[in-house]
């Protein structure tokens, strides 16, 4: 998400030792363009066979860290009531308004750019559906996968939702640049370099629910600290579906692991090796040509989220699969990948600390944000 994260990853990526695979594809050189023509099929057919027969298992093992709609929260819980005579509702208007006003610019184009990440929803459950053996197939599929997907998608549906109505009701931000905005992101799509093969897109998804519930943690984090309790709670609940989320993705991979634990550990190695590409990269307005890498600046800045979250996630995510203690099921290259990957956290650290002396020594600047009316912030 943040443009020192991307740098320390294409640093990593440039100097990491090869960790080949004919099966997932893993290339020691340089990440691939994130824009390609060709499809990719990177798992063979009798893969498939391997989520066909988890069928039963993410029915018990997935479907229940879904919440039934009558127990989820809904936008509205936290938005002022437009129900209530007109007085009443523009009380509350003003009454966040007021809260909001304490907050500064760089915040809200932290927040704005959270709320345009999870906007793009339509690309991300595109993306789900592209996976071989787990993609829903008719669109109402009754399998447990596209039960999940679906119902992920639903979930997920209502924190773009909340953040663009509080965002409106602000008054603090430039709602049409907000709204071009998404229409440009949807538009661009993404591809993470997941290949069509679950293997990688669970891995993808593991570390990219993570990261958000990271980045939405800190943003209500923020807004407490800065005296909006109920912008803090939106952030919060929202970080907390997002946490929830992460824990069903990590158990597939955990189940891989344990399934068939050599290419587990490649796809691992895959995706790390590629870097984990945000899902907003190709964020654009139609006036800022580096959109993405400014907002993330101002992300890093503020501490919503740093190149250090990018490493410590790489870090838990090796230990919550206990990758360091694998040894049954690899060949010589599963070894060689577990190894690469555990090792990753420990020579991100030092990229990570030699680009913090390059930031200190370098200027600030100040960089124009049209979804901000063109104000200036410091990045």
């Amino acid at each position: 998400m943040q443009a020192s994260s991307l740098s320390l990853c294409r640093c990593l990526h440039c100097s990491s030792s090869p960790v080949g695979s004919r099966r997932f594809r893993v290339s020691a050189v340089a990440a691939p363009p994130l824009r390609r023509d060709a499809v990719q099929h990177s798992m063979p057919p009798e893969k498939v066979e391997v989520f066909r027969s988890l069928e039963g298992w993410a029915t018990g093992a997935l479907l229940p860290l879904l919440k039934p709609v009558e127990q989820c929260w809904q936008p509205t819980d936290f938005l002022p009531d437009s129900s209530r005579p007109m007085e009443e509702f523009e009380e509350e208007v003003r009454a966040l308004r007021a809260r909001t006003a304490e907050l500064p610019d760089d915040y809200f184009v932290v927040l704005v750019g959270d709320m345009i990440t999870e906007e793009a929803l339509p690309t991300y459950q595109t993306m789900i559906n592209t996976l071989d053996g787990v993609r829903d197939e008719t669109g109402a599929s009754g399998s447990p996968w596209a039960v999940w997907t679906r119902t992920w998608t639903a979930e997920e549906n209502r924190h773009g939702d909340l953040l663009g109505k509080y965002l409106y009701l602000s008054g603090r931000v430039d709602m049409r640049m907000l709204e071009k905005t998404v229409q440009y992101l949807i538009g661009a799509g993404m591809d993470p370099g997941t290949e069509n093969n679950p293997y990688l897109g669970f891995v993808y998804t593991s570390f990219q629910e993570r990261a958000t519930f990271v980045s939405h943690g800190n943003t209500a984090r923020l807004a407490k600290e800065r005296g909006d309790s109920v912008l803090a709670r939106v952030c919060g609940s929202i970080a907390a579906d997002e946490k929830r989320h992460e824990n069903a993705y990590a158990r597939i991979i955990e189940k891989l692991l344990e399934l068939d634990p050599d290419g587990a550990v490649l796809a691992i190695a895959d995706m790390m090796r590629k870097k984990i590409t945000m899902p907003a990269h190709l964020m654009a307005d139609g006036r800022d040509p580096r959109l993405f890498d400014h907002y993330s600046a101002v992300a890093q800045r503020l501490g919503v989220y740093t190149a250090a979250d990018y490493t410590s996630i790489v870090e838990f995510l090796v230990e919550r699969w206990r990758l360091e203690k694998m040894e049954a099921g690899l060949s010589g290259e599963g070894r060689r990948a577990r190894d690469f990957v555990c090792g990753l956290p420990a020579r991100m650290r030092r990229l990570q600390e030699r680009a913090e002396d390059r930031a200190k020594a370098a200027e600030p600047r100040r960089v124009k944000f049209s979804w901000i009316f063109d104000r200036e912030v410091t990045i």
